[in-house]
Formats: C-alpha cells, structure tokens, sequence
C-alpha cells in the first residue's frame, strides 16, 4: 500500500522536471537561432571602438619586414618597403605592399605565387620586424619629445602621449593635434583632464601617420609689490584673485588690498584692472599690490 501510493507522486516529479528540462532546452534553441538569424544583417564593430576592436596594421615605407613562404625556405626574404611603397620578391620582382594590411599583402604575394605556378598552395606569413613607415610626432611640454612608431593601427592620443613619458612639470592642460584627414588639413583642441573623464573616449581620438602632438605650456601669473614671495605663478585652474595672492604668500604688513591692481593684455593693449577678490585671473595677468600710505 506504501509503495503503490508513492508512484503517482514520482510520476507527477518526473512529469514536472521533463516539462522545465523542455522549456530550457526550447529556450537555449531560441536564444541560439536568435543569434544566427541576427548575425548576418549585424554590422561589425566600427575599428578602435569601446567593443575593443583592433585595426590591423598597414605597412608604410621604411617597415623593416621578413617574409616566409611555408615548406620554401629559399623565398625566405628580410627586406624594408621602398619610399614608393614596393619590394622585390624572388620570381614575383616588384610587388606593390604599402598601404595594406599585413594580411592583405600576404594574400597578394600568394595570390602572385599561385598565378604565376610558382607554389601550388602558397602560404606566406609577413613579420614585421621594426615599424618605421608609420609614425607621429610629439612636441611641446612632454618628458620625451620625439617621433614615435605608431605599432598598432588603433594607436591613440593617450598612447601617444604614454610614450613621451606623459605632460612635464611645465606642461599645461591644452593639448593639440594636427595632420590630415581624407586629404585636408586636420586640427582638434583637446583639454587634458577630459580624456579621463565620462566621455572622455570621444577626445581620446586614433593618430594617424604624421600627425604632430604638441602640449602647451602651463598658464602663468606674476605678482609684484608689497606680496611676501614676488615672483611667477601657475595659474591654476579656475584660480581667483585671492588665491593668486595666496600663492605668493600673502601681503606684506606695508601691503593694502584697496593698492591691488591687475594689469591684462587684451586685443594687444595692456589694461588695468581693480578685480574683485573672487574674479578669474587669466594667462598672463600681472598682480601689483601697492603699499599703503598710512
């Protein structure tokens, strides 16, 4: 009786788990023909997107690069592409690689190896050995001025700048990049702290070859007069009158805050100024604090 009552209850179980093992299964095979039918009509990731695609390199002219033909050792060849962007390859002669991709000259040399009943079944592999062809320059307030390889087509500002050993001491928050772009002259402002802020991968643009990456000086004030420490100042961001004074170190007891002048080049004419304490300095103001009379 133990037993026989028992059994429509295993059975209602096993019912149970083979109807969600079902429903599981129906759901994966869904989500899955989902995916396949959603693959063709998907468009790929644009190159140095967020999704972290990676451009292929293409090769420029002075690339130190070793070509091998697999199972034809005596093809083997080192070589750098000529200023018109070509090599020469045994049997082949001049073959024409600046500008393409590392996959598609290897295809070309195939293809012209197979054509030509050379090798049945070429399959030849491109190492780049030194990348000279493609490069851009940094200049200005960086740590390591200089002309660098650009290695990886998505190569970025921040990478760039990373291998100038990043803004000196004397560098500001003003960047600027200038080049070409689809043949006309190209120029983008970019302030520094916004790289890394919330949409800072839009400034964080891809460097092409030739482009030049120059950092600004810092902005200056100077300060004169009855002030405890005269002398040049960074103008720090957003800085106010009374925070320049702070910086140098305050007034004098024979300084008076009514003798505090500000004088500022505008439109190429020297001006000069009575601020408030909370005005804005800007690049280039002179502080004068005259001494007071009584």
């Amino acid at each position: 009786m133990t037993n026989s009552r028992r059994h429509p209850l295993r059975s209602t179980v096993r019912a149970v788990a083979a109807c969600s093992l079902a429903a599981v299964l129906a759901s994966t095979a869904f989500a899955q023909s989902t995916t396949r039918a959603a693959a063709p009509g998907a468009q790929p990731a644009p190159v140095g997107s967020v999704s972290g695609s990676t451009a292929e390199y293409r090769l420029g002219s002075g690339d130190a690069i070793k070509i091998s033909v697999f199972q034809n050792p005596d093809m083997t060849l080192e070589t750098r592409v000529s200023e018109a962007g070509t090599i020469s390859f045994p049997l082949l002669g001049l073959v024409r690689i600046g500008g393409l991709t590392v996959s598609d000259a290897e295809a070309k040399i195939a293809d012209g190896l197979k054509k030509g009943n050379y090798v049945k079944q070429p399959q030849v592999t491109i190492l780049i050995v030194k990348v000279t062809g493609n490069q851009a320059s940094v200049l200005g307030q960086v740590n390591q001025p200089g002309r660098y390889p650009l290695e990886v087509a998505d190569t970025r500002l921040t990478d760039l700048l990373a291998n100038a050993r990043g803004v000196s001491v004397a560098g500001g928050d003003l960047l600027v990049l200038s080049g070409s772009r689809g043949g006309k002259p190209f120029r983008m402002e970019i302030d520094l702290p916004t790289l890394f802020g919330p949409n800072g991968r839009e400034q964080d643009v891809i460097v092409q070859n030739g482009d030049v990456l120059w950092v600004d000086r810092y902005p200056m004030i100077y300060i004169y007069g009855e002030v405890q420490k005269p002398g040049q100042i960074r103008l720090e961001r957003g800085m106010t009158l009374l925070q320049g004074l702070a910086a140098g170190g305050g007034l004098t007891l024979r300084g008076t805050e009514r003798g505090i002048r500000v004088q500022r080049k505008t439109d190429g004419k020297v001006q000069e100024l009575k601020p408030a304490m909370d005005e804005t300095l800007k690049d280039g103001d002179v502080i004068f604090v005259r001494e007071s009379l009584f």
